[in-house]
């Protein structure tokens, strides 16, 4: 069944890259396009977001490294380029919001999860092409966010700051999201940028501020009902009452991850014992019928949100199998196999490439998200498959 599984999975992370290599980059302006629709059509003069291009980077940067080749050497050179070239503030530092479509800013502000995902791709990208600038521009970039974001008092890092790095207003990082100073989504992605750093250059800064990271998740973020909180005052207030079942999955293996990184005993432990409980109440509470995964739930009023994104399904396999094996329980793997049929009969779009953003509970396709834009990305599902090979191995 496991070698079955694997090959299923190496097949689809092929196809993954393989659309991704085809239709992401914009030939005419530069870089990668901004948007290309669910039926595939391409939306000329999109804006282009630092989200999708680090991820961009670092999914092939991270295919690069697990091939051990140099198959997609020039998607790398084309992502890091742009980045370099279009989206990096040479005067105050940091990496820029957004550009339009010809690669000229159009949102300066610096988003602290931005900083983090340019750090992560760019530690990625150093392990491929071991140049110097590289890794020295992720720690230029780790510098700047322990210099502004790092809350001294009370600690965790604030959302974002204006241009030149001052306070503003409106911290919001999407839409959906609650103008909170300091969130769990962007601390976790301070988590993962700060583990692959550490793996490319373990110093003694960025080794403490991955501990208090790690830390964090286990005093601050994790609820009593075995969920992690998601938004908080400067002083720690909880302001949501929202579970992200996504987010509460993809968070244990990373703590898992982070802490086997800094090779801490102690840490390993919690954070072992710690994904187990999340992931028991995962398998209760976020999983439909079909084995889909459910979005969130709003665990004061009881209110589900019952759709099912394209990326929540990836990030539990990876957390059911790290419990599998730190349990020895074939079960988790078995519902972690469960969810891959889930994502083979509902997510991946077999006929157009990729995957479908996200399905309704019966399983139909919403036509108005992305198939690449600026929250639709290869990272999720290429890590998932990168993961589950290696887990599996």
């Amino acid at each position: 069944m496991q070698e079955e599984f694997s090959t299923k999975v190496k097949s689809e992370l092929k196809n993954i890259l393989d659309f991704w290599q085809k239709n992401a980059p914009d030939f005419e302006h530069g870089g990668f396009l901004g948007r290309i629709n669910h039926f595939g059509t391409t939306i000329p003069e999109s804006p282009k977001v630092i989200i999708l291009n680090t991820r961009i980077l670092w999914a092939f940067s991270a295919a690069s490294n697990h091939y051990g080749d140099d198959r997609y050497k020039s998607e790398c050179e084309r992502a890091y380029s742009y980045l370099l070239e279009r989206f990096k503030d040479s005067s105050q530092g940091g990496v820029f919001w957004e550009l339009d479509y010809l690669g000229q800013p159009t949102n300066r502000r610096k988003q602290v999860y931005a900083q983090a995902f340019t750090i992560y791709a760019l530690s990625e990208y150093y392990k491929f092409c071991q140049k110097p600038e590289v890794l020295n521009w992720a720690m230029e970039l780790f510098n700047l966010v322990e210099t502004h974001a790092l809350d001294l008092d009370l600690e965790g890092y604030t959302e974002a700051f204006a241009e030149n790095w001052d306070a503003i207003e409106d911290m919001r990082l999407s839409e959906k999201d609650l103008n909170a100073p300091k969130s769990m989504n962007t601390h976790l992605h301070i988590m993962e940028a700060y583990t692959t750093l550490f793996e490319v250059n373990p110093g003694a800064k960025v080794r403490q501020a991955l501990e208090n990271l790690i830390l964090l998740f286990l005093d601050k973020f994790a609820s009593d009902n075995n969920h992690f909180k998601l938004f908080f005052s400067e002083d720690w207030k909880n302001l949501s009452s929202e579970a992200s079942y996504g987010h509460d999955i993809e968070a244990v293996w990373l703590m898992i991850h982070g802490a086997r990184t800094l090779k801490d005993t102690d840490l390993i432990q919690k954070t072992e014992a710690f994904a187990v409980t999340v992931t028991d109440t995962f398998i209760k509470e976020a999983l439909d019928e079909d084995f889909g995964v459910f979005n969130a739930i709003d665990y004061k009023t009881g209110k589900l949100d019952a759709d099912k994104h394209w990326w929540p399904p990836a990030e539990a396999i990876v957390g059911l199998l790290y419990v599998s094996k730190i349990t020895g329980d074939e079960s988790y793997s078995s519902v972690a196999q469960k969810i891959w049929q889930f994502i083979d009969d509902e997510i991946i779009d077999h006929n157009n490439g990729e995957w479908f953003f996200r399905v309704d509970r019966q399983g139909k396709p919403y036509i108005n998200e992305n198939k690449l834009g600026p929250w639709k990305a290869p990272y999720h599902n290429s890590r998932a498959c990168m993961e589950i090979i290696k887990l599996l191995a």
